[in-house]
């Protein structure tokens, strides 16, 4: 698959995009299904709630807020690649973490939920036509490509996993 260009999303999403260097991005969004799991049993049930700073999120706050934007931008693939013609609206990830119960749901419940998700975004993926990557859709009222989504999803799981690791102390696989 041909990378997405910047005429295919918001300037926000060029540094998600970039983590993304694999020209196959199901096979990434594919393996990210398992390591993410992987990830989430190496964290202690104790420091499930660690921040590594005040203001923080905790580790199954980063992890929700990992699983709300896939549902996210799962859904706007969906509905670009569908003609919606109007402009899908933004959220901010602060607002949907201060609203959401993942200070009571255990780190492997809330991986399980993003595999979950993951897996039937992967499964509306597949089944798209080669036209279909290329629709151009606005999201947040910038321009946003079926395409460009798919990178954005493993771009952006790709980034938590990586600050999971350098600013949370989460142990790489063994």
């Amino acid at each position: 698959m041909i990378r997405p260009n910047g005429t295919e999303h918001a300037p926000f999403f060029a540094g998600y995009i970039a983590l993304v260097p694999e020209s196959d991005v199901l096979a990434v969004l594919e393996e990210q299904m398992r390591e993410i799991p992987a990830l989430a049993s190496r964290v202690p049930r104790e420091r499930e709630q660690f921040r590594y700073a005040p203001g923080k999120w905790n580790i199954r706050q980063v992890l929700g807020h990992v699983a709300d934007s896939e549902r996210i931008f799962g859904y706007r693939a969906l509905c670009i690649s569908r003609g919606e013609r109007g402009s899908l609206p933004a959220f901010d990830e602060n607002e949907y973490a201060a609203h959401a119960p993942f200070d009571r749901i255990p780190l492997a419940d809330i991986a399980a939920e993003f595999t979950n998700i993951r897996r039937a975004n992967l499964d509306f993926l597949r089944r798209l036509e080669t036209s279909s990557w290329m629709t151009m859709g606005t999201a947040n009222n910038h321009p946003a490509s079926v395409r460009a989504l798919a990178f954005i999803m493993a771009g952006h799981a790709r980034h938590h996993i990586n600050i999971l690791h350098e600013r949370y102390g989460i142990p790489g696989e063994a």
